[in-house]
């Protein structure tokens, strides 16, 4: 049978036709010039002549362009009627994304097609355009379709869909026509041209089914009425930045749509607004509802694992589809490598196939573009797989946390005062097992994917080498467990090193909190070196760590050598030739490929086991017993409580006169009670036989009977631990209730679930503004605010705050004293507008006049004024005669209720006892008002004190923090971008010459050494594989030995590098935190003025523990991410110099996208930090006040503040997550470009004779580099950012230090020195600052030896700053002070200190023992100790306590009163014995009783001594020998005390009847 034309032109021909190697130059023409002419006849039908069928193909592709280009670039689409949305991101098309993947598809058949015709084509004996021109035209048709779809669909214009309707059924009738041609020659699916046919026709079917769904649900063409749309929820709301759900495919992969963000940063910084907020399905509480319902459905004991699958298992599932993609992928790279150096120098021509198929895969030009799309599938499938976990994670961990708080917000209180749970398990499972589980969700793929990954590795490795190479990969397995070893050894190092490094902050910062005591007696060094010593304990963990993490390093860079060798050798032993070039680089590429998921497999297996543990801890937790549900507290209670009537008995008679009433009206949060006439009797709370407990079943209150009279004042008062507090608790439902019952009134007015106005007895603040504390959720309303403040008497205080009550107090703000914290909580309970008020003695931290004030203007004035119940737990039993009702509590029971005249009637007994309890509290009354008064004053002076410093920096020196807030504000942008977007390299110098130059000329040196013997060991195997084949085994062995030394040489060097940066990074954090401990210490005491000690304790905490533990890594991963880099860059470009023309575009791209993500990532990475704190104190927050809350009813407000921080971090989380992925999709990407011009260039030289061993090693070369290239920019990020820590500690460093020399040297200085105590100032001015104003002003004083003096003057008249000039404290910039004839400025000033004594007027203990604290240097006898103790009146006390002299004192000394603090600062200057002794204002903490003992101590044992006493109270000076007063730095007065009273007008004396 004769063949029809077609089969001849287009079949056979194409098939088995071989050019003709005697024709002239072919012309081009579209069905070629072969010499039989059939190609253009047409005799056998115009169908059948297979050119005109190419031709035809081509008409749908043409219409298309011809259609769609005047479309897109007049862009009369855009004008057409933009649905109100402000995304050109908004997909809603049906089958949209079905679309995208069709299309990419379509566009790699294409590819194929291409491939194949221009392979056939080269088997012509003259160009055959019709082979590949129509598969072109198709591509390009294929790309502008999905161009102009997707512009089509961002406008909103449907009916333009038409055109590719047309073009899709076109495409499809002409493809079909070709394909029954083919059928009918028998051109049948062994033929890879069948193929690619049969794939288009199905490809066209599936698009056009696509668009007939578009038309059926939109209705858009043949439809009178189309479908209308609204954008989802999401894109309608202005705020929503994060566009990943939204946008198209591409986007989705490339994250395109991050662009404007990244590049924007280099301008602005990213800021909050920028990231605007989260889309719905990402918000915590929609994750929350999922994860609850699904732990709710479980009928058993719920599991968290369970749970978490029902609701976060679908896109796990999709992200591990992505990684077995990707993974598998992965595997084409070497088997691509393999192929091309197989191919290289073999032609194709000589190989007399009967199918194109496998001429194509024998290409290595198509191998080389298989390769290069390959890859961009493989990183883009692995980008999209990291970000759907990550995604989940943080989605996970939103409900996590929402969940952990709704039970906060449930825990029954016994749980948390029991100890059950403690503050800080609550704060582990926020900040420690919520981010396991999410890390966990992150790697947890990997526990599938790597096994498969393994395995198919070794099955490859098997198929090139044979069994030589399962003895090389059963290395690789059998060192596994040893890196899982190291994983779980560098666990356990952290922690030993974390409690040494809270050991060593709580040291420092006792020593800041007393640095001006340790001056003052020179005892810096001691303490500088009990410092050194817990650092010395640090630093030997820290060097285990560094061991482990090198060896770690170690053995992820040595296994491949190994391995390497191993299998290698091995294979020359067993088969006893050596492997060919293309299965010794393939094997290469393989194991590059299979060393990553061993070595992150310990990682993730660690990870499983913390998951374990975090997962099994939560249970426990959200298992644990919740609040009881009383009835009262839902509101639903409707008991009638007439029955309870109030008992008859006077009502007492005070005048209620009408103040003006608050302007109430606009005051809208609960209904107002309406006013009733006072006889109405009713109760508000009324508790029946009530039996309540702790959580024990022992009652803590029992057989409990009481009501609350409403709109009057109920005072609840007995001895300490007699219930009472837990009295108000059980009326609020906090506690376990036995038996009985508390009703709640049932009157309309309570509609407000009986919300609480309750003040706790230890006060509870938010870390928000004073004034928002006090509101506390309320509208804000001035006139009753302002009225509050004045009941509790806050106007003072807030006028010292520096911002007023606009500043921030709590954990992140300032810290108030207690009776402050109190009065503000107070103040909260008055401003709500509740009808009920608890207060829990709320007197306790305040002095008398705070509390008559509190109770006369807050409690009988404005809470009676507004007829509100109030209920008072208190103490001071002389308010009792304002109680309307009184509950007298003992034991737990109620001992008596009524009025105080019905108790004054039935118990005399009780009555009298309360009358001797008021008088003798009267007697401490007058005792107390003179401490109280100064116990305000001295609160408000510390609170001047702690803002005085920070206003003093801002006017001194800026500090660096400063200087980079300015850099920021700087109007000037360029200035600020090119600011921003530079490296650090100065301090990179600075940090790695701390290190030492021996350790950095050795690290640069063994790196640069490693990665040179690295290349030489590949270049090796290049040559030994590449001789040729009549070697003798001779030879053989020569090669094979100097391989075994290079690989030898390789794992040493491995060894050697990855320990020396480890031990640079040591010896550089070492050498920091040793200069940076010295040069605190020894500052002059005016930087600890100026400089916040929290600024000074982070530089300790935070930045040390970054300069410790994250340099060090940081620094090893980028070196060595950036030599592979360049040493694979230098191998390329050895084997093929054209690559270095192609390098120069591929640098200048890189360094623009490294460019701009460095500046985002940092924005991001500070974003996500800054967002992470306010959440983690929320947290903490209600767990502390959870009966405040509840009280108030404010859950719900809670709950929202708490989604709001959860999805502000999230959203700064995914946001710095979806920047890593843009960057390594571009890096990966361009890594790809780099593999495909190496392999054309490769193909290219092999021309000129280049062996085929070198390209293969060029090419194993090139695919290492797409992995490293993205490390080298994210490390590039992080380095900076942390460098930022050793910028903030290097500003410290450049402080000045006290001159600690001295003019004298100490030999000149008598032993016994200062031996009379004889003083002479002359002429002396003083200053605290060389900027400043003096402080003293030329004083000129003769004190004579063994004087008592005292000095005294208003504040600010520099008394205190005369005290510090004796130590030298400050700068004295005129005159001098003589001590028996000694100018002490020319004094050492160990030595000057060291001889004199001084108390302060804030005692200062430190952590420790008694002795310790006495006598820190250990060089005085028990003996001498037990004296100075008998003289300050404490040798009774401390023998009592167990171990005497070595008894603990807790951090600050708290476990004694200020008074016993004072008295042992006492003994300590006693001990010291120095004949001049300076007390500064040292009674001003302390009561009349222990002051009068110090006074008669002072002038007993210090008899003979001088002392210069500066004097808080004129009173206590008046016995004193000379009497100096103070003005404005000058001397007004100096006389005896009695000189100076006779005088009518002296200062002295007017001081004294002020004070009288």
């Amino acid at each position: 049978m004769d063949l029809p034309s077609y089969c001849r032109n287009n079949g056979t021909q194409r098939v088995a036709g071989l050019p003709d190697q005697s024709g002239g130059m072919p012309g081009l023409s579209f069905c070629g010039n072969d010499r039989n002419k059939s190609a253009y006849s047409v005799e056998d039908g115009v169908l059948n002549n297979g050119c005109f069928v190419d031709a035809l193909n081509l008409v749908p592709h043409v219409f298309l362009l011809f259609i769609t280009f005047p479309i897109l670039f007049i862009g009369w689409g855009s004008q057409s009627s933009k649905v109100q949305i402000h995304h050109n991101t908004w997909l809603h098309f049906p089958g949209h994304n079905l679309r995208w993947i069709l299309t990419f598809t379509l566009l790699f058949v294409h590819v194929c097609e291409i491939a194949e015709g221009i392979v056939s084509n080269i088997q012509m004996e003259t160009n055959h355009l019709h082979l590949f021109m129509p598969a072109f035209m198709g591509f390009i048709a294929a790309t502008t379709s999905v161009v102009y779809y997707h512009n089509i669909e961002t406008s909103n214009f449907p009916k333009l869909l038409l055109a590719l309707f047309i073009y899709w059924i076109l495409a499809f009738i002409t493809k079909s026509i070709k394909l029954w041609k083919f059928a009918e020659c028998y051109v049948g699916v062994r033929h890879l041209r069948f193929c690619i046919n049969a794939m288009l026709v199905i490809l066209y079917g599936l698009l056009m089914a696509v668009e007939i769904n578009v038309i059926r649900v939109r209705r858009y063409v043949f439809f009178a009425n189309p479908q209308k749309v609204k954008p989802p929820e999401d894109l309608q709301d202005l705020g929503v930045r994060f566009l990943q759900p939204f946008v198209n495919l591409l986007s989705k992969a490339t994250y395109w749509w991050m662009n404007p963000l990244i590049i924007g940063a280099h301008k602005r910084p990213i800021e909050l607004k920028k990231i605007g907020k989260l889309p719905i399905a990402m918000r915590a509480l929609t994750n929350y509802l999922k994860l609850k319902d699904a732990y709710e459905d479980q009928r058993v004991t719920p599991s968290l694992w369970r749970s978490m699958y029902r609701a976060f298992g679908r896109p796990i599932l999709l992200s591990s589809t992505f990684r077995y993609l990707a993974d598998l992928l992965g595997f084409a790279g070497p088997l691509c490598i393999s192929g091309i150096v197989k191919h290289l120098n073999t032609k194709p021509n000589s190989t007399k196939s009967d199918d194109v198929s496998e001429c194509l895969l024998q290409n290595t030009s198509v191998l080389a573009v298989l390769l290069f799309l390959a890859l961009i599938l493989q990183r883009t499938f692995l980008q999209a797989s990291y970000y759907v976990t990550i995604e989940t994670g943080i989605n996970l961990r939103g409900a996590l946390l929402a969940m952990i708080y709704n039970k906060i917000l449930r825990l029954s209180t016994s749980n948390m005062s029991m100890g059950e749970m403690t503050l800080g398990q609550i704060n582990n499972l926020v900040a420690i097992e919520t981010n396991q589980l999410m890390w966990f969700l992150f790697l947890c793929p990997n526990l599938w994917a790597m096994p498969v990954q393994i395995v198919m590795g070794v099955i490859l490795l098997h198929y090139l080498l044979g069994t030589s190479a399962l003895i090389g990969a059963s290395v690789i397995v059998l060192l596994a467990p040893v890196q899982y070893l190291i994983a779980t050894k560098l666990a356990d190092t952290q922690k030993s090193t974390l409690d040494h490094s809270t050991d060593r902050l709580k040291k420092t910062s006792e020593i800041l909190k007393g640095i001006k005591l340790l001056k003052l007696y020179a005892w810096e060094n001691i303490f500088c070196d009990s410092v050194e010593d817990t650092r010395g304990k640090e630093l030997t963990s820290l060097r285990t760590f560094a061991l482990y993490t090198s060896m770690s390093i170690f053995m992820n860079a040595a296994i491949p050598i190994a391995a390497v060798l191993v299998t290698f050798v091995s294979h020359v032993l067993i088969i006893g030739s050596r492997p060919s070039p293309s299965e010794a680089f393939a094997a290469l590429a393989l194991f590059h490929i299979l060393v990553t998921p061993l070595f992150l497999l310990s990682t993730v297996v660690r990870f499983a086991v913390k998951a374990l543990v975090s997962v099994q801890k939560l249970g426990e937790f959200l298992q644990s017993d919740e609040i009881g549900e009383d009835s009262w507290r839902n509101g639903d209670m409707s008991v009638s409580l007439d029955t309870c009537t109030k008992h008859p008995g006077g009502t007492k008679a005070i005048n209620r006169k009408r103040p003006l009433r608050y302007q109430m009206d606009n005051y809208e949060q609960p209904s107002r009670r309406p006013l009733r006439p006072n006889e109405t009797e009713d109760v508000a709370v009324k508790v029946s036989h009530g039996f309540f407990t702790w959580g024990s079943n022992l009652s803590t209150l029992a057989d409990i009977n009481v009501c609350i009279p409403t709109g009057q004042l109920t005072m609840i008062v007995g001895q300490v631990g007699c219930g009472k507090s837990s009295l108000l608790l059980a009326m609020l439902g906090e506690m376990q209730s036995i038996s009985g019952k508390v009703c709640w009134s049932n009157e309309p007015s309570y509609s407000l679930m009986y919300s609480v106005a309750y003040a706790t007895q230890k006060s509870w603040l938010l870390n928000a503004t004073v004034e928002e504390n006090i509101t506390f959720g309320s509208p804000f309303n001035k006139q009753r605010y302002k009225t509050v403040i004045d009941a509790c008497s806050l106007q003072p205080d807030i006028d010292l705050l520096p911002f007023g009550d606009q500043t921030e107090i709590g954990e992140r703000g300032i810290n108030l004293s207690g009776g402050q914290r109190q009065r503000i909580c107070v103040g909260r309970a008055l401003y709500q507008n509740t009808n009920i008020v608890f207060l829990d003695d709320p007197f306790s931290a305040l002095d008398i006049h705070l509390s008559d004030h509190l109770m006369q203007e807050g409690i009988l004035k404005f809470l009676q004024d507004d007829k509100r119940t109030v209920v008072l737990v208190t103490h001071k039993l002389q308010y009792l005669i304002h109680a309307d009702w009184i509950i007298a509590m003992k034991d737990g029971s109620v001992l008596r209720d009524g009025t105080l005249k019905d108790i004054q009637t039935h118990d005399v007994e009780l009555y009298e006892h309360w009358k001797t309890l008021m008088n003798r509290q009267d007697q401490e009354l007058e005792k107390d008002t003179e401490i109280d008064n100064c116990q305000t004053a001295l609160e408000r002076k510390t609170l001047r004190r702690a803002f005085y410093s920070r206003e003093a920096k801002n006017q001194v020196y800026d500090d660096e923090e400063e200087e980079e807030e300015e850099e920021e504000d700087d109007d000037n942008m360029s200035t600020t971008t090119s600011r921003r977007s530079k490296i650090p390299w100065s301090l990179c110098w600075r940090y790695l010459s701390s290190g030492g130059f021996f350790m950095v000329f050795l690290m640069i040196f063994s790196k640069l050494l490693k990665h040179s013997v690295m290349v030489a060991i590949d270049y090796w195997l290049a040559t030994w594989t590449a001789t040729k084949t009549e070697n003798t085994p001779k030879t053989d062995c020569e090669y094979m030995s100097v391989f075994i030394v290079l690989c030898a040489a390789g794992i040493v060097l491995c060894l050697i590098t990855s320990l020396t940066v480890e031990f640079l990074g040591l010896s550089a954090a070492t050498n920091l935190h040793h200069n940076l401990l010295n040069k605190i210490i020894h500052a002059p005491i005016r930087f600890f003025d100026v400089t916040p000690l929290g600024q000074i304790l982070n530089r300790f905490s935070a930045d040390t523990n970054i300069i410790d533990q994250h340099i060090p890594p940081t620094l090893e991963s980028l070196t060595r991410s950036t030599l592979l880099c360049l040493s694979a860059i230098g191998v390329i470009a050895f084997v093929t110099p054209f690559f270095l023309i192609t390098l120069f575009p591929l640098a200048v791209i890189f360094y623009f996208i490294q460019k701009y993500f460095r500046v985002a990532s940092k924005d991001l990475q500070d974003l996500d930090d800054s967002t992470q704190l306010p959440l983690l104190c929320h947290f903490s927050e209600t767990a502390e006040g959870l009966t405040t809350i509840r009280a108030f009813r404010h859950e719900a407000r809670f709950k929202q503040r708490m989604l709001e921080l959860t999805d502000t971090n999230n959203t700064a989380y995914l946001f710095l997550s979806a920047a890593n992925r843009w960057l390594e999709v571009r890096t990966d990407y361009l890594g790809a470009v780099i593999v495909l011009t190496a392999a054309v260039t490769s193909i290219w030289s092999s021309l000129y004779l280049l062996p085929s061993a070198l390209v293969g090693l060029g090419l194993t070369y090139a695919l290492t580099v797409t992995n490293y290239l993205n490390w080298v920019v994210r490390n590039l990020a992080d380095l900076e950012v942390q460098m930022a820590a050793v910028k903030k500690v290097n500003s410290f460093l450049s402080t000045e230090s006290e001159n600690y020399e001295g003019s004298m040297d100490n030999s000149q200085v008598p032993e016994d020195w200062p031996q009379h105590g004889d003083i002479k100032i002359q002429d002396l001015s003083v200053r605290y600052d060389p900027l400043l104003k003096p402080v003293l002003k030329h004083v000129s004083a003769y004190i004579n030896p063994g004087q008592k003096v005292g000095i005294c003057g208003r504040t600010g008249s520099g008394k205190s700053s005369l005290s510090l000039a004796f130590f030298n404290m400050v700068d004295m910039f005129e005159g001098q002070i003589l001590i028996d004839g000694v100018d002490i400025s020319k004094l050492p000033l160990q030595t000057l200190r060291s001889r004199l004594s001084i108390i302060l007027q804030d005692p200062v203990l430190f952590s420790g023992s008694i002795r310790f604290n006495l006598d820190p240097e250990r060089t005085c006898t028990d003996d001498r100790l037990w004296e100075a103790l008998e003289i300050a009146q404490l040798k009774n006390m401390v023998k009592a306590l167990p171990g005497g002299l070595d008894a603990v004192v807790t951090e600050g000394g708290e476990n004694f009163s200020v008074g016993q603090r004072q008295l042992f600062c006492l003994a300590r200057a006693f001990v010291r014995k120095s004949s001049i002794l300076i007390m500064d204002e040292a009674t001003a903490s302390i009561d009349m009783a222990t002051e009068n003992i110090l006074q008669k101590v002072v002038m007993t044992a210090f008899a003979d001594r001088t002392v210069v006493t500066i004097a808080h109270r004129v009173h206590t000076i008046l016995e004193a020998d000379l009497v100096i007063v103070m003005k404005r730095g000058n001397i007004m007065e100096i006389d005896r005390p009695e000189a100076l009273l006779e005088q009518e007008d002296s200062m002295f004396a007017s001081f004294v009847r002020a004070d009288m």
